[in-house]
């Protein structure tokens, strides 16, 4: 995360709007927009939603209208085509597939949030169309519209080309990816299974999601072997231990194949060092796999694509647009730079009532044989219908605003008495405690952590109760409980921020 511009007091400027209150009361004047505070951070207003609702719920009633006059009514009318058939490449020029340059907001719990009307539009249409994205025939916009988000994705990667699909999770997405990579170093596992195989090895970050573990179990390859190489106090993979960890696993016999690293750990928001990770994947002969389904969408920002610098150089990426990009859930996507079908030779199973080779027009467009789903919602839909309406530039906007209000979140965090950063955050996950007057003064020992870990739980309490707003907490690493404020919806403004840290004294300031 860069310093915002200039002093952090010039930059997190014009607080006169909270000037006068007493601490922890909540002005009914701090629900909207004040034009007189204007708080600038990297070149971002944080003052008020960036979304309009009005034009939102206009779309949404006029999405409304066509779904029932196009879907619903048509679907039960016998006087109405079952298709309108066009070919592949007139369908594309029909559609106009390229993406160009073009729920309450105090919700904080979960690395989703938000509304965003054009992915629930989508939804309203995909949910009365019901369709099964697997062959060109039944789901044809769907699958080119699959595509076309497939391949802008992989430009902002870096990669020249690949493949990729999406599937129900970044969990999944990545349990693709070691099975891929496992396949790519032994094909004979599809036909032979694991009998004869050597001890296979994984490396993945002490930080890393724990859908490792539940797709290393899940493949047979074994959560024992499963090494989590250590990191440093920032959360990131540090590249030593890891060369050291793969030259102990050989001498003693059994055989590494991938690294896992993570752009984006789900507590502290960390991002590993991926260029120093690919030169020791490259070295040792290894497939890299990055697991950027919370931080993937960074790339999407000019300013702060430098978090994921090196993640070119990756085998496979896990990539959630539903998290930052709210594509709404679920929308998660591997992509891989093979672009040697190694995805379909893995997973395909070559049904002959669904793929046959002698259709009329292109397979290559019968995709849904890479999945190892038959049945398969049309997620990248949603994301495509945003990113439409939004256009790239749109995107990048979500990704400034919610790093800016992060910042501006850590400044006033360090500008007020009872809370404490647990270190200065890289991305949107901002941790930090918040110690209540009756521990203020306590000698950090013992004592003093036992009990600071019970107020973030008997805070998550009272506001719960209250209905004020959503924060989640947790232990982490040896650390007592503490709050991790996540910044995700363009809904959120600073006006939230500053109520966050306001309604978290209220509670707990008897403490």
């Amino acid at each position: 995360m860069e310093p915002a511009a200039g002093s952090a007091g010039a930059a997190m400027s014009c607080d006169c709007d909270r000037q006068g209150r007493v601490d922890g009361d909540i002005d009914q004047q701090d629900m909207v927009p004040n034009k007189k505070s204007i708080v600038l951070v990297d070149g971002v207003v944080l003052n008020g939603p960036t979304t309009d609702a009005k034009a939102g719920e206009k779309f949404v009633e006029e999405a409304c209208k066509l779904i029932m006059e196009e879907v619903v009514l048509k679907a039960t009318d016998v006087n109405e085509k079952v298709c309108e058939w066009q070919p592949p490449e007139q369908l594309k020029q029909l559609l106009d597939l390229e993406m160009r340059d073009t729920d309450h907001p105090r919700f904080f719990n979960q690395l989703y949030a938000g509304l965003d009307y054009y992915s629930l539009a989508a939804r309203f249409m995909t949910e009365a169309l019901n369709p099964s994205v697997y062959t060109y025939e039944v789901s044809p916009v769907f699958l080119l519209v699959e595509e076309a988000v497939l391949k802008k994705m992989i430009e902002f990667i870096g990669w020249k080309e690949g493949d990729g699909i999406f599937n129900p999770g970044g969990s999944v997405s990545n349990m693709y990816a070691m099975n891929l990579a496992r396949y790519k170093y032994c094909p004979d596992i599809k036909e032979k299974g694991l009998f004869g195989l050597p001890r296979l090895i994984l490396f993945t970050s002490a930080e890393c999601h724990y859908s490792m573990k539940k797709a290393a179990s899940f493949l047979g390859i074994g959560t024992q072997n499963v090494c989590f190489v250590e990191t440093d106090g920032r959360g990131k993979m540090i590249p030593e231990e890891l060369e050291k960890q793969i030259w102990q696993a050989r001498k003693e016999g059994t055989t590494p194949f991938l690294v896992c690293a993570t752009s984006g750990t789900t507590v502290l928001g960390a991002f590993d060092p991926l260029d120093e990770i690919a030169d020791i994947c490259e070295r040792h002969g290894l497939w890299l796999h990055v697991d950027a389904s919370w931080g993937g969408s960074a790339l999407m920002s000019r300013k702060h694509r430098r978090l994921l610098h090196g993640i070119h150089r990756a085998d496979s990426v896990a990539w959630n647009p539903h998290k930052m990009l709210m594509a709404g859930i679920q929308c998660c996507a591997l992509l891989v730079k093979d672009k040697s079908d190694l995805l379909k030779k893995c997973y395909s199973a070559k049904a002959s009532y669904l793929f046959q080779q002698d259709k009329f027009y292109d397979v290559s467009y019968d995709t849904g044989d890479k999945s190892i789903q038959c049945s398969r919602r049309p997620d990248a839909f949603k994301f495509w219908m945003t990113w439409k309406a939004l256009g790239t530039l749109g995107l990048e906007e979500r990704v400034n605003r919610a790093l800016a209000l992060s910042r501006y979140l850590v400044e006033e965090i360090k500008k007020r008495e009872g809370f404490k950063l647990l270190m200065e955050p890289e991305y949107a996950n901002i941790c930090f405690w918040y110690i209540p007057p009756s521990l203020r003064k306590m000698e950090e020992g013992p004592e003093f952590w036992e009990k600071l870990n019970l107020v973030a739980p008997a805070i998550k309490e009272r506001m719960m109760k209250k209905g004020s707003l959503m924060l989640g907490y947790q232990t982490h690493r040896g650390k007592v409980n503490f709050f991790r404020q996540v910044v995700i919806s363009p809904q959120v403004s600073r006006e939230d921020m500053d109520f966050l840290l306001d309604e978290i004294d209220l509670l707990g300031r008897d403490m």
